[in-house]
């Protein structure tokens, strides 16, 4: 993992009410002290200040699903990166396969939202992955270079010194389908050689989050591979003893690397 510090990062999408978003997140906070990995949570926006409230003086760090490419103006509806600045956010999850699909964010949208998360002072969570008609068209390569393309378009190289990417293959996400260790570990070793090739600094030190299904069960055997530095969780997020079996088995990893 070349002392990378595992991430594990739970994206609570659009779920929870002021009362459980507290209890979950204090769970969270009271189950993750002392582990040798960094836990992230991101809310729904309306959320984050009831959450920030409970981990602001824990080791769990806050952070938002998703925010505009504008600072301010007539948008909206929309959330500007520094009003989640403002609200304690140091992470920010951009380009997630549901914004992509659903809401038609194009690559190019993505890269620049990822500017204004930095200019900001947040880091992006990068999301990149392919469908599974892509996957069996035998696209995911050129999917995912694609995706990063866009954003080294935007900001060149250097915008990924201050940046986590998470692949999530698309047809694994919610669906109970988990890609392979083997599988998530070549996606995220191509990820990494493309990055590594512009600059080998950045590339080494880049943090590649798998999301796709992680479960207790199977989250071991995928934070075992060379090139997977933590998980952004969604199902098993929402349930403080699940998420933190998946902060365990990430810790465990980190305490063989150093055995």
């Amino acid at each position: 993992m070349a002392n990378r510090q595992p991430l594990i990062a739970g994206n609570w999408k659009l779920n929870g009410t002021r009362k459980s978003v507290v209890e979950l997140a204090s769970a969270i906070s009271d189950g993750a002290a002392g582990l040798p990995v960094e836990v992230l949570v991101c809310p729904v926006s309306v959320h984050l200040a009831d959450v920030l409230a409970v981990v602001g003086n824990s080791p769990v760090h806050l952070g938002s699903q998703n925010c505009s490419e504008a600072e301010s103006g007539a948008f909206t509806g929309e959330v500007s990166a520094n009003m989640l600045q403002e609200f304690g956010c140091e992470y920010v999850i951009l380009g997630h396969s549901e914004r992509r699909a659903l809401f038609h964010e194009t690559s190019e949208q993505v890269a620049v939202k990822c500017l204004a998360v930095q200019k900001a002072g947040m880091t992006p969570v990068l999301c990149v992955g392919e469908t599974l008609e892509e996957r069996e068209a035998e696209q995911v390569e050129s999917v995912i270079a694609a995706q990063l393309d866009a954003v080294l378009a935007a900001g060149g190289i250097e915008i990924f010194r201050q940046m986590v990417v998470a692949y999530e293959p698309v047809w694994a996400i919610g669906t109970g389908k988990t890609a392979s260790p083997e599988e998530a570990q070549a996606v995220h070793a191509l990820i990494r050689q493309k990055i590594s090739s512009l600059d080998a600094d950045i590339g080494s030190k880049l943090r590649i989050l798998y999301g796709g299904s992680v479960k207790a069960d199977n989250a071991a055997s995928l934070f075992g591979q060379a090139d997977i530095d933590g998980g952004l969780i969604g199902g098993a997020a929402l349930d403080a003893t699940s998420f933190l079996a998946i902060c365990e088995a990430a810790a465990s990893t980190v305490e063989k690397s150093a055995s």
